[in-house]
């Protein structure tokens, strides 16, 4: 299995973009990645990195050579865990490319579940947007995505695709806090602290405010939900989160989430899927039908 431990090195290589930091990760000596590197290029026939004064990078024939060696990789990781199914231990390793709202509630709680049943798989999070998602997919980085999407389907096979409506986050005591239902212009009588445009809730709420021809500046603007739910704890703004990024009843961390009609703010949809034709692990396979299963006892098929 020599071969392995080279592919390994090279994945390793192209992610960091630097033979030393590569052998580092890996811990063994910058030469002897380099020799491993330079036996495979010979081997190959031909350069797969273009040498760069601080680093390297893939070259058109690296970017061929780095889809297959992570394609060999992800089978070796499906092969393991087909035998450690064998012997009745599941083991593995398991990838998962998310949106950022997933982070605070819904993937740890499924994550250490997970984890509680079978303590040998290990688990690995990227917190990428949609389109980066996907192309992580498309290049062996992870194993399946879980990602909100205000504008359509993104381009993998899809599992399960659930419809997400829109809360308001607010202060406890915020005078809103004790409502039902809110309506959109409601919200609008104070502050809001929106996620920055890169984000398919923005979206959401900007669609809504241009048809009704209302106009909102927001006070604050930041790529991170997490510093909005504790700007929002502190002060009279208003936030927006999708359902499932949403605080629940007792936990709460000083705000509350409130439902925002539907009729005035559109549901967006999350995804859950894989590379379409890639056959999974063992332990990510039921992974995903866990969470599928999940998110369709909570939320329902879209």
């Amino acid at each position: 299995m020599k071969h392995l431990t080279t592919f390994r090195l090279i994945d390793a290589v192209a992610r960091l973009g630097s033979i030393r930091r590569a052998g580092e990760a890996m811990a063994i000596t910058a030469s002897a990645v380099q020799r491993r590197l330079t036996a495979f290029e010979e081997e190959l026939g031909e350069p797969i990195f273009e040498r760069l004064p601080h680093g390297v990078r893939l070259n058109a024939a690296g970017e061929l050579a780095i889809h297959h060696i992570r394609q060999q990789l992800a089978e070796t990781d499906r092969l393991r865990s087909r035998l450690a199914d064998l012997t009745g231990v599941r083991r593995g390793h398991v990838s998962v490319a998310c949106s950022q709202a997933l982070t605070p509630y819904f993937l740890p709680e499924e994550i250490g579940r997970y984890c509680a049943a079978f303590p040998a798989v290990s688990f690995e999070v990227m917190v990428q947007e949609h389109g980066a998602a996907a192309a992580a997919l498309e290049a062996y980085l992870v194993d399946l995505a879980l990602v909100f999407d205000a504008a359509g389907p993104p381009p993998f096979e899809i599992l399960i695709a659930v419809p997400q409506p829109i809360r308001a986050i607010m202060a406890a005591d915020h005078p809103l806090a004790a409502r039902g239902e809110l309506r959109l212009r409601e919200c609008l009588e104070y502050p809001l602290a929106l996620p920055t445009r890169a984000f398919g809730g923005r979206l959401l709420i900007e669609r809504s405010l241009a048809a009704r021809g209302f106009a909102a500046t927001p006070e604050l603007e930041s790529n991170s939900f997490e510093y909005l739910k504790a700007h929002v704890a502190r002060s009279r703004t208003v936030a927006f989160q999708i359902d499932v990024g949403a605080p629940r009843e007792g936990e709460r961390e000083g705000v509350v989430s409130l439902a925002v009609a539907a009729r005035d703010v559109q549901a967006g949809a999350l995804y859950f899927g894989q590379l379409k034709g890639r056959s999974l692990s063992v332990a990510a396979a039921r992974f995903a039908d866990q969470v599928t299963r999940s998110l369709e006892d909570r939320f329902g098929a879209g």
